[in-house]
């Protein structure tokens, strides 16, 4: 089965990050706007309970965490993704070492935590939608107290597993 591990954002940057996905995300309708800890990644159904043990243990070790995002920004070349940018933050980076060090399945790209707001867009389309809104002000902060693992359901939409509470024992 596909498993994935999020961070969902609070109800109003997802209702702005929405706002755009549902013109330029073709996978708004599979997931809710969300940070992706670790990607994508198989795991067997059997080994789900010794996977949530982990995961709790984890969450157990991290505390709440504020984040901010601050401005537009694209992965063009590479692709044509365009999304808000998590400032850096030891807090989100440490947490993802964690996850895909104990995990393994280590993701193909550097970790550049992100809300994705456009995705599979045309080069065209992509230019002229990053150019208009990289002019959009964005000045958000938001505390984080929990994690999500996911997994892909057979029509390809994502749904919620188990949710862990950071620093709770």
């Amino acid at each position: 089965m596909k498993l994935g591990i999020v961070i969902f954002p609070a109800k109003k940057l997802q209702d702005l990050a929405n706002s755009y996905r549902k013109r330029y995300d073709p996978h708004y309708s599979l997931v809710p706007p969300h940070i992706t800890l670790k990607s994508a990644f198989d795991a067997n159904e059997s080994d789900l309970k010794s996977l949530t043990g982990q995961l709790s243990e984890i969450a157990k070790k991290h505390q709440p965490f504020a984040f901010h995002l601050s401005k537009v920004k694209s992965f063009h070349p590479l692709n044509n993704t365009i999304y808000f940018k998590v400032d850096p933050n030891e807090a989100i980076t440490t947490l993802n070492e964690e996850l895909e060090g104990s995990l393994g399945n280590q993701s193909q790209h550097a970790f550049v935590p992100h809300l994705t707001i456009g995705q599979d867009l045309s080069n065209l389309e992509h230019d002229d939608v990053y150019n208009s809104l990289q002019m959009l002000s964005i000045d958000h902060d938001e505390t984080v107290d929990r994690f999500h693992l996911l997994y892909q359901l057979e029509n390809g939409s994502w749904t919620v597993y188990e949710t862990f509470i950071l620093g709770k024992g």
